[in-house]
């Protein structure tokens, strides 16, 4: 993609494992090693915009079309991983623009710059990890969409105004909770909990677009898995693995 004045559109990624293309430290990251990488690129490769952690021995000619900022585990809030939450993936991607200059608010503008913002279950998984109770995880899902809604205002305020956020995976057709049937069953509960976060989403994303100059789109990542995972669409909870 070309944008104006003959330069490439930017693409800037936060978020967590699903976005992070090699942001995680090398001993410490699993996704440095094997299988990982083994159909793409061929080998490990932290897991495309430059890692923000890789900025430096990227180059010029990379950087200028964008950065990722996403580090695997995280989310809005701290999580059980010590790296970056949101709001600092944030917070760097605002002094490149502001202090160093790397990218400046008038060419985000006009050049018109994508941002990826992706948003798994790390931020459940570290409630429930710390002794959260599920009668008041319709509460905490809030606190997640509020604080989610506060950072992208603050990427669109910095300059980028298309932002595509995805909604949350099938959280219960994760391994960890089909491994019971056999891989055959996902768990409603689970996914309950990922269809209201992605309800409450949509209507945050809604609000979005009537308060500022819109730009927001929800990428629907629990359709697509279901519809891998389950083809032919008989019930949302049963799926094969070939």
């Amino acid at each position: 993609m070309r944008g104006s004045r003959g330069r490439g559109v930017k693409l800037f990624v936060f978020g967590d494992s699903y976005a992070d293309t090699g942001n995680w430290p090398k001993d410490k990251g699993s996704s440095w090693k094997e299988p990982y990488g083994t159909t793409f690129p061929g080998k490990p490769s932290g897991r495309s915009p430059v890692p923000y952690n890789q900025r430096k021995s990227a180059g010029e000619k990379r950087i200028r079309n964008g950065m990722n900022f996403a580090h695997g585990g995280t989310g809005v809030f701290n999580t059980l991983v010590q790296q970056p939450n949101m709001t600092t993936q944030i917070n760097l991607f605002q002094q490149l623009v502001e202090q160093e200059k790397v990218y400046t608010k008038q060419d985000l503008i006009l050049n018109s710059s994508l941002a990826l913002v992706s948003l798994g279950g790390n931020d459940y998984a570290t409630y429930m990890a710390l002794n959260g109770t599920l009668q008041d995880l319709g509460d905490f899902s809030k606190l997640v969409i509020k604080q989610l809604e506060l950072n992208l205002k603050r990427i669109q305020e910095i300059g980028v105004k298309k932002i595509g956020v995805t909604s949350m995976e099938p959280l219960g057709c994760l391994p960890q909770f089909t491994a019971s049937t056999s891989y055959q069953n996902c768990s409603e509960s689970e996914n309950s909990v990922a269809e209201f976060h992605n309800e409450m989403l949509e209507q945050s994303l809604d609000k979005l677009n009537n308060i500022t100059t819109g730009g927001f789109v929800k990428l629907d990542l629990y359709k697509a898995f279901m519809s891998a995972l389950n083809p032919s669409g008989d019930s949302i909870n049963k799926f094969i693995y070939d």
